[in-house]
């Protein structure tokens, strides 16, 4: 009888196979990668051809032995690892550390790579009869990506340490990331808003008296553009000359027009689409995303809920195709299917074809036949995959666009009103996304109509959004930088280094990421440049399909790049990176004054320093209304606004003076651990009367659980409690279970990004 050794990445992923295979199967995790480059200088070894010093992650060495002394026992081993590249190098380390990547054929062992797009039982019996082999151009493009992000960070990062201050990262996604939201704020900056009117009135006709809205659009013979009405002053000269005129139908058209649902979901649209309809960040959307992979009982023992959940490829399998159409059919009846399967192309630079799109394993199972087996949030999240795997096979939705214009009795000027109805909602029966749609009245072609008001409105245009976590994730995509497993990693990276803050869902940057990012650009272009960063992924996907070598790649890279930073580093001038000129002299020496910046912002002081002493705080160059947020204060009720102080921009209450109460802007920063106590709230970081900082829940004074130490979203393998804490002791920091009892502990190495190797 065969002994085999089956390795997966997690325990959850673990107990779920054991379901589908029999005795002779044992199964084991890693707990992901098992070995990486260390975070020191000298972990490449780039005088020898790039070559990499990977050393034993601390924690993972006792998962390691405990493979070698199952392997003893077997005779076959099945590597079982994630799909895609990050799957394949623990596959690939694996080997190495067992020694098994020699090609000895003395081994008595034998060694399968297989691979699944879902954890179910069809799935994984199937992979286990069709193993291949490792592939070695997806592991040469992950040891690529790895070394390639090393040499960038570990050769930046030491430079911003000395330019700037200690503690500074540079990324080759996250600087670029970075650059996009400094740039959208210096455009908000440099935004000068442009006045506008636009004349709106209010009919009804002579049958049907429903009052409706119709917008100016021509007056005086002449058709009118946006900026056409410049002033109050002009919007009220006509609108005081269209009162006097009588009106009339003059056109009314109806067209047909269709919409097509959005393809299934991939990973960036995924975390996208849960940001707006959820509130959920992209980290936390993929903590969950695992959880229905990796297995979840939902009666008969876990089962993977869903397909893989690391994808840029929008493709169906047939099955799923003959799937969705059967539900369709039976829940909406046979108008709402499709005669033939509807076939989404990819928009994302390099997508993976072979892999499929996120979608449920079983579309059978309803998010209905759930609600009992989840949590809030996994249930949300999965239906959120089952609506837009099952409408993206849906009939279009039709409506009736009804235009009708109306003229006055000169035909000198004329009104437009516009208005659709949904006539069959198709996929909106599913993804329940109707539009706000205006609804006109019956009326006839002539039809005198009577004006009841005539509004003049003022406008002004507006700079550009800030960027989201959505939309930050839409843009690096559309340039075709980063890759599905990283962009979760990379706006927390950004958050954690303090480069940037999100609020109220909007990212705004921090004077150090706007001073970092600067530096970058003027002495860094090429390699923030938002083309060359994209076209670094695209080699590397070359590597992957064995169409360029890594070594190679690697060389062509640093030849440029180490020489421009030995440069910089002593062209560049820390005084020049951190000072700005004024047109100011200092009241006592006479010598310029300058902005500088310190540790709590920045402050003006003499150019003349240490001989001169004079400073002072930074005034505002006009006093701006505070910003409204959509917090409210938990002592009063009113709305909590964004003011600026010596510390920086903190939270106030809109009550003040009567009430004082105030808090971190960090405080809103979640740590996306729900509540264990009422199950609806999120564990934010908050700080105490006496400055100590604690975790509390954010629905607090309704629910007033908290925790003294920082909480992380990781159930504990022991004793399964929802949540594990970070401490801190002489030996190091370990994850703990809260539970005294349970006593589980081990070393804790904070990631920069999902499935990264870099421990």
């Amino acid at each position: 009888m065969k002994n085999a050794l089956v390795v997966v990445e997690s325990p959850t992923k673990a107990k779920t196979l054991e379901r589908f295979l029999d005795k002779s199967y044992k199964i084991l995790a890693t707990y992901g990668h098992l070995r990486a480059l260390p975070s020191k200088k000298g972990s490449v070894d780039v005088e020898n051809d790039f070559t990499p010093k990977y050393e034993i992650i601390p924690q993972k060495q006792k998962h390691i032995d405990k493979i070698r002394r199952a392997l003893s026992k077997a005779d076959t081993l099945y590597l079982a690892s994630d799909m895609d590249r990050e799957g394949e190098a623990i596959s690939y380390h694996l080997l190495s550390l067992l020694d098994l990547d020699r090609g000895k054929r003395t081994s008595p062992i034998t060694v399968h790579r297989i691979v699944f797009h879902e954890i179910t039982k069809e799935a994984i019996l199937d992979a286990v009869k069709n193993p291949r082999a490792l592939s070695i151009p997806l592991v040469n493009a992950q040891q690529a990506r790895v070394i390639l992000d090393y040499l960038y960070g570990f050769t930046l990062s030491p430079l911003l340490w000395k330019k700037v201050k200690t503690g500074l990262s540079a990324g080759r996604v996250q600087s670029v990331a970075l650059r996009l939201i400094c740039e959208r704020e210096n455009e908000i900056s440099a935004f000068t808003a442009k006045e506008y009117w636009t004349i709106e009135a209010t009919f009804s006709g002579t049958k049907d008296t429903t009052p409706f809205k119709a917008l100016l659009v021509s007056a005086g013979g002449e058709k009118l553009k946006k900026f056409d009405i410049k002033t109050g002053d002009r919007a009220t000269e006509l609108t005081e000359a269209l009162l006097k005129k009588a009106y009339a139908v003059s056109d009314i058209t109806h067209k047909e027009s269709r919409k097509t649902p959005p393809p299934p979901f991939i990973t960036s649209t995924l975390q996208q689409e849960a940001s707006r309809k959820l509130n959920l960040s992209p980290s936390r959307t993929m903590r969950l995303a695992q959880q229905l992979y990796e297995g979840i009982d939902v009666g008969q023992g876990p089962e993977g809920l869903i397909t893989y959940m690391r994808t840029d490829s929008v493709h169906l399998s047939k099955l799923a195709l003959h799937d969705a159409k059967n539900i369709i059919v039976e829940k909406f009846g046979k108008d709402y299917a499709l005669n033939r399967a509807r076939v989404y192309k990819n928009k994302v630079k390099n997508a993976q074809e072979a892999h499929e799109a996120i979608r449920p394993t079983d579309l059978s199972r309803t998010p209905e036949s759930l609600v009992s087996r989840l949590s809030a949030d996994l249930l949300n999240l999965y239906t959120l995959i089952w609506n837009r795997c099952v409408a993206s096979q849906m009939a279009q939705s039709v409506w009736d666009t009804q235009t009708i214009m109306i003229a006055s009795e000169d035909g000198m000027d004329q009104f437009k009103a516009t208005g659709s109805v949904l006539l069959f909602p198709g996929y909106l029966k599913v993804l329940n996304e109707t539009r706000q749609e205006t609804l006109l009245p019956p009326l006839e072609t002539k039809e005198p109509l009577s004006m009841q008001e005539l509004k003049p409105q003022q406008h002004f245009t507006q700079p550009p959004p800030r960027y989201t976590e959505a939309s930050l994730i839409k843009t690096l995509e559309g340039y075709g930088i980063g890759r599905p497993s990283t962009y979760a990693g990379i706006l927390k990276t950004l958050r954690d280094r303090d480069y940037v803050r999100l609020i109220r869902k909007a990212f705004f940057p921090q004077e150090i990421g706007m001073i970092v990012s600067k530096l970058l650009v003027e002495h860094f272009s090429t390699y923030v440049d938002y083309n060359f960063t994209a076209q670094l992924e695209e080699k590397l996907d070359k590597i992957a399909n064995d169409k360029m070598q890594w070594k190679p790649f690697l060389r062509d890279f640093w030849k440029d790049f180490s020489p421009l930073v030995a440069k910089k580093e002593k062209d560049i001038s820390r005084n020049d990176i951190l000072t700005e000129k004024t047109d100011e002299t200092c009241p006592e020496c006479g010598k310029p004054l300058v902005i500088r910046l310190g540790k709590f912002g920045k402050f003006i002081a003499c150019s003349g320093f240490p001989d001169c002493h004079y400073r002072r705080a930074l005034e505002e160059k006009t006093a701006e209304a505070p910003e409204v947020t959509d917090q409210v204060c938990e002592k009063c009720g009113k709305p909590m606004v964004i003011k600026s102080g010596r510390f920086g921009k903190f939270l106030a209450c809109s009550g003040f003076p009567e009430c004082k109460n105030t808090k971190s802007l960090k405080q809103q920063e979640g740590t996306g651990v729900p509540c264990p106590e009422c199950k609806k709230g999120e564990l934010v970081p908050r700080r105490g009367r006496r400055g100590k900082s604690f975790y509390s829940c954010n629905r607090y004074p309704k629910c007033k659980f908290a925790v003294w130490n920082r909480p992380i979203n990781e159930s504990c393998p022991e004793c399964h409690s929802p949540y594990l804490i970070i401490k801190k002791t002489k030996a190091g920091i370990f994850k703990c279970c809260p539970d005294k009892e349970c006593g589980y502990k081990t070393p804790f190495v904070e990631d920069t990004a999902e499935k990264s190797q870099t421990p």
